[in-house]
């Protein structure tokens, strides 16, 4: 039989008794790695807390056994399977369906039948007391250890906990140097940023090493951390609730909230923040870092929206300088109307479009037929198989091989009946060509919502350079087939009009744009949000024809 082995380790306290995810594996061959019986046909280790639902790795494995790629599960224990009752319960119900047919423990023998699943049941039930029970006598712990005035866990920089007393003791490096930060700080002749700077460069501060981490420069959202942590003047800030604590201050509470005033952190209510249209989307083309955008006002009480590069932090300031938010709409509407496509022009494509599904049509019934009639060759294929199998003329592993490939064969050609299915290029064409005729001016009425949605519809990778925006086009507006002007639309020929050759080129590409688009599989969210701006700003019916 096909089994998934499982191992999974919990950082957390639940698992602190637990053997590690590689002494779990080399338990389990030493309990079945001469067991002929047992095909291990995938691995799932996984290093996350079992308490809530949500494992992504358990997840997949139980989708794989649902799909039939393998019947059991070998672990160490039934705990590393659940520890809550949505995953115990799948399990169970898996085992109930039969599919799941077998569980395989290094410390626990199951059998699948109602006295095993009943059994399994009180192990999972177990499991998740012990974790209930766990999760509540930590909490009790550290809620008496507040009460007496210490932190629980690792205090924050400048402190140390002290193994003997139990209790929290000012660093000896460190104290002095978060306190000569508040000084700086306080002084008001330092920002952040360069107190972080002179703590990284001047001092070499690091941070307190750990398990995982740590020995690390301060950060610039580590100073501002510590410039609003009220552990620093006695109190302690947990689940919510302050607590005094009987560790040394390192400031006063004068001096710590003369800190927040100078942060803007004065307890003050504070405006909603502000919502930008172009923000979210647009990178720096310098650095990289998204652009971010805020409010000025200047000394004649006139507000400005501008727009910028949103990297921080110690290194070196971007380059790139604003742009206000007029400026940068501007060019987004030149760059709209530049993709308004010509009316002859889509004319042209639109006529081919006609012609060439009208031949395609008989084309496109012959391979649906042929691949319905093939399909339905396999699924007959199946049955008889199935019939020879419960007559006993073919064994369980000829039968198994048997039927993968005529399974692989069905998925195959039902792939194959879903590409050959028309696509409506004829419709993707014409929303096409009216969206890019209104889009301009539905982005001039547009509010910060429509804009956006106008802008994701039409392009991609959007880059701030010296004040310039720079948009790639997606398939099928293509601004390079239309910021050119044609030269002459029409050149006469012994008195017969016929279209140049950049025409006839740029129509072509225009179509094959748009067979590009069809197949591809964001194109129907473009389509619905074309519909979606075109439902909001309600074109007249009489502009709808001329689209057309």
């Amino acid at each position: 039989m096909r089994y998934f082995l499982y191992c999974r380790k919990s950082s957390e306290a639940e698992d602190r008794q637990v053997l590690s995810i590689e002494s779990q594996r080399q338990a389990i061959e030493r309990s079945f790695a001469d067991r002929a019986d047992i095909e291990v046909v995938g691995i799932f280790e996984e290093s996350k807390s079992a308490k809530a639902p949500g494992r992504p790795l358990f997840a997949q494995m139980l989708a794989g056994i649902e799909r039939g790629e393998a019947e059991g599960i070998v672990t160490w224990a039934p705990d590393r399977l659940a520890r809550n009752s949505i995953d115990g319960g799948q399990i169970v119900y898996l085992l109930d369906r039969g599919v799941l047919k077998d569980l395989k423990f290094a410390t626990y023998t199951f059998e699948n039948n109602p006295q095993g699943k009943f059994m399994l049941q009180i192990m999972f039930g177990q499991s998740k007391y012990y974790s209930d029970a766990l999760s509540e006598n930590v909490k009790r712990g550290n809620r008496t250890k507040l009460e007496q005035g210490w932190r629980p866990n690792h205090p924050p920089l400048g402190y140390r906990n002290c193994p003997e007393t139990r209790t929290i003791l000012p660093h000896p490096d460190h104290f002095p140097l978060v306190r000569r930060i508040f000084d700086l700080f306080l002084s008001g002749e330092y920002s952040p940023r360069e107190i972080a700077i002179i703590a990284r460069d001047t001092w070499g501060l690091l941070t307190p090493r750990g398990k995982r981490s740590g020995g690390k420069p301060v950060a610039l959202a580590t100073i501002y951390k510590m410039l609003g942590n009220q552990f620093y003047c006695g109190r302690i800030l947990w689940k919510g609730e302050t607590f005094p604590g009987r560790h040394q201050p390192i400031v006063t509470p004068a001096e710590f909230a003369r800190a927040q005033k100078l942060l803007g952190r004065d307890g003050q209510s504070r405006p909603a923040r502000h919502s930008f249209a172009f923000t979210g989307f647009i990178r720096c083309g310098s650095c990289g870092m998204m652009v971010t955008a805020e409010h000025k006002t200047n000394k004649y009480n006139s507000r400005y929206t501008y727009y910028h590069c949103s990297k921080r932090g110690m290194g070196p300031k971007c380059p790139e300088r604003s742009i206000e938010e007029n400026v940068l709409e501007e060019q987004f509407s030149e760059f709209l109307a530049s993709l308004s496509i010509d009316e002859r022009l889509a004319s042209w494509a639109m006529a081919a479009v006609r012609d060439e599904e009208a031949g395609a049509k008989d084309i496109l019934a012959v391979q649906q037929r042929s691949c319905s009639a093939a399909i339905e060759e396999v699924a007959a294929q199946l049955r008889e198989l199935t019939a020879l199998r419960l007559r006993r003329l073919v064994d369980d592993a000829e039968y198994l091989v048997e039927r993968e490939r005529l399974e692989e064969e069905r998925k195959t050609l039902e792939s194959s009946l879903a590409r050959t299915s028309p696509t409506d290029r004829f419709e993707l064409l014409r929303e096409v060509v009216s969206f890019s005729k209104y889009a301009a001016d539905w982005f001039s009425h547009a509010d910060d919502a429509a804009k956006r949605l106008i802008l994701e519809t039409v392009g991609s990778n959007f880059s701030l350079t010296g004040k310039k925006v720079s948009i790639q086009a997606v398939k099928p507006f293509r601004s390079d087939l239309f910021l050119e002007p044609i030269p002459r639309l029409c050149r006469v020929v012994e008195d017969v009009r016929t279209f140049p050759p950049e025409f006839e080129h740029r129509a072509r590409q225009l179509l094959s744009d748009v067979t590009d688009a069809a197949q591809d599989p964001h194109t129907q969210a473009m389509l619905d949000n074309i519909r979606k701006l075109r439902d909001r700003f309600q074109p007249t019916p009489q502009a709808h024809s001329e689209a057309a």
